[in-house]
């Protein structure tokens, strides 16, 4: 049965939480998390580059000279793709990029990623982060009485609170996410995942109805 241990914001230990075997020793292939990450960067792309074609740029509706007897190249415009100002040939046009994958592939892709950090020590688990106001001072204080403020952290918390939302915008080598929208490229973009008791609670509380579901996408 795999095991954590749970501290306080000073690093005091606060006993143990029991992991899931599903979400932090899972068995799928490490290709899934790469296919996880490639879709979730390109889903990010808006894709809305484009160039002029000839048929788009102004001008040109007048053929800059006579077919012949002139001595020079024969043009039908000036506004050709060989011309100063011409269109642009085979240039980028708006698409879109996103890839979409099945829920159940990101899931897995996330629990993949999750025992490949446990299993490389970079997950950790706080009883609670409670802050009155927004003070980035003290959760600077807190990621270092942890030991991590010489690493990236992701904090991971069961529910949005703005306070520690507002504490962490201000330090560039940390963040903070819902545990619902938890995906594998932020597992694997950080150096920690910081999760809170309630937290873990939380992601693997509906494991049962979905574990026939992620054996069957471990074989794909």
């Amino acid at each position: 049965m795999l095991e954590i241990e749970i501290k306080d914001i000073n690093n005091n230990s606060k006993g143990k939480a029991s992991l899931s075997e599903t979400v932090f020793n899972n068995t799928a292939s490490e290709a899934i998390v790469h296919t996880a990450v490639v879709s979730y960067l390109a889903n990010q792309r808006q894709g809305t580059h484009a160039t002029k074609t000839v048929s788009m740029v102004s001008g040109g509706g007048k053929k800059p000279w006579k077919q012949k007897h002139t001595g020079r190249a024969r043009h039908g415009s000036t506004r050709s793709p060989i011309w100063r100002g011409g269109g642009t040939v085979f240039g980028p046009q708006p698409r879109d990029y996103s890839i979409k994958l099945p829920q159940n592939m990101r899931r897995t892709a996330l629990y993949k990623a999750l025992t490949m950090k446990l299993s490389d020590n970079e997950v950790a688990v706080v009883d609670s982060i409670s802050m009155e106001k927004p003070n980035t001072k003290e959760l600077v204080k807190i990621l270092k009485n942890m030991g991590l403020s010489e690493k990236t952290v992701l904090i991971v918390l069961p529910e949005k609170d703005n306070n520690i939302m507002l504490s962490v915008r201000n330090i560039p080598t940390a963040d903070v996410v819902r545990v619902s929208d938890l995906n594998a490229y932020q597992v694997a973009a950080f150096g920690c995942v910081l999760f809170t008791a309630d937290a873990i609670a939380k992601l693997q509380s509906n494991l049962e109805p979905n574990m026939e579901i992620v054996a069957e996408v471990k074989a794909v």
